[in-house]
């Protein structure tokens, strides 16, 4: 814990640092890779739709000791030979039958005929129907409140950094997020029911917090950035990133150990589908949430502000001058390290002046 603790004291005086900004190529490629992936597997595999949005009856059987989902195929080829039902067991003595709609008759011939099958009394045996209409509303107010939030973000974001780039920058992190969680969901297989529709929502919040609070170490790093010649925009934004690292993997470890709990409990232990369904969104979510605002957002966010010609101007002048030290020091017998140390990447010369919040320090006069 110690040796964690100095790691990330080295990281935030600029000790030690990684290069997370240099590399964005490299990360807008890995994340390209996996948005296409996601859309892969949505475009084969398919949504899986709960019942809440394609609608059917429902029957849940509870205290049996033989939980065979053949049983309940067999009890539905009798009344509707037509239709395949979906099969889940619950726990070790429940299972879930869910089917298309069926008539009054046929529903109570059907509880009936599981009851018998799985020998358990017919007061074990409930049913239920959902109408498709109900989870069209669900989609519905999903969609607008999506719409919503991110239309707020833009305009909190901007107006909180005074900065359109990062309000930018943020909504491409959140789209990365969401599409990747949706899927790798559709990837496993799961089912989409009204729980995964929340965890979605969910994981947007996670995800704006976590890039909120590097963006806000951004601002900070890169106030004035303009006044001096000793690092580029992309290095003080660099600095940022190393600085709340550790931060951000310990906020990611904690929210995510008991989400995998639950996760693990309810797909496993319970079977329970409210709990493994939303469980497994945020696990995906949080992930890739924390993942974004460290390789995503702030390069991006990089990208975005080196188009302004004040910035682009002031870091081909940074580097000028550090190619004309380097060309002076090698004059005289230094290396090019010594000249450089500290001012790559945020390193060093950066780093002790932006992470102490120190001024440049000034030669005593003799």
């Amino acid at each position: 814990m110690a040796n964690f603790a100095k790691f990330g004291n080295e990281l935030y005086s600029g000790k030690r640092s990684f290069d997370i900004v240099g590399h964005r190529r490299r990360w807008f490629a890995i994340a390209i890779g996996l948005i296409v992936l996601s859309g892969l597997l949505v475009g084969i595999r398919g949504i899986n739709p709960g019942i809440e949005f394609r609608g059917g009856s429902e029957f849940t059987v509870s205290g049996t000791s033989n939980p065979d989902p053949q049983l309940a195929q067999d009890a539905l080829a009798e009344v509707n030979s037509e239709q395949v039902a979906r099969v889940t067991t619950v726990g070790s003595s429940a299972i879930r039958v869910q089917t298309e709609e069926l008539t009054d008759t046929e529903t109570s011939e059907l509880a009936d005929l599981l009851a018998e099958a799985y020998d358990v009394p017919a007061g074990d045996v409930t049913s239920s129907f959902v109408g498709p209409s109900w989870g069209a509303d669900v989609t519905a107010k999903a969609v607008q409140g999506l719409v919503i939030f991110l239309v707020l973000v833009t305009l909190v974001m901007a107006l909180y950094f005074r900065r359109w780039s990062m309000a930018i920058a943020a909504l491409i992190a959140l789209l990365h997020d969401l599409v990747i969680t949706i899927g790798l969901y559709a990837g496993v297989g799961f089912e989409v029911t009204p729980a995964t529709v929340i965890g979605f929502l969910t994981i947007l919040g996670y995800s704006l917090y976590d890039t909120v609070v590097v963006f806000d170490k951004v601002r900070e790093n890169t106030e004035g950035v303009l006044d001096q010649t000793r690092y580029t925009y992309a290095e003080a934004a660099n600095l940022a990133v190393n600085q709340t690292l550790v931060r951000s993997i310990n906020t990611s470890v904690v929210g995510l150990l008991p989400v995998a709990s639950i996760l693990f409990v309810g797909a496993f232990l319970l079977g329970a589908g409210t709990l493994r369904d939303i469980a497994l969104a945020l696990f995906i979510g949080m992930l890739f949430s924390t993942l974004s605002s460290i390789f995503i957002a702030t390069p991006m966010e990089v990208v975005l502000r080196q188009r302004d010609p004040k910035i682009a101007a002031h870091t081909a002048k940074v580097l000028e001058l550090r190619e004309r030290r380097v060309a002076e020091a090698e004059e005289v017998g230094l290396s090019a390290d010594e000249v450089l140390a500290g001012s790559r990447a945020g390193g060093l010369v950066a780093g002790r002046h932006l992470g102490q919040g120190a001024q440049p320090r000034r030669r005593a006069k003799r």
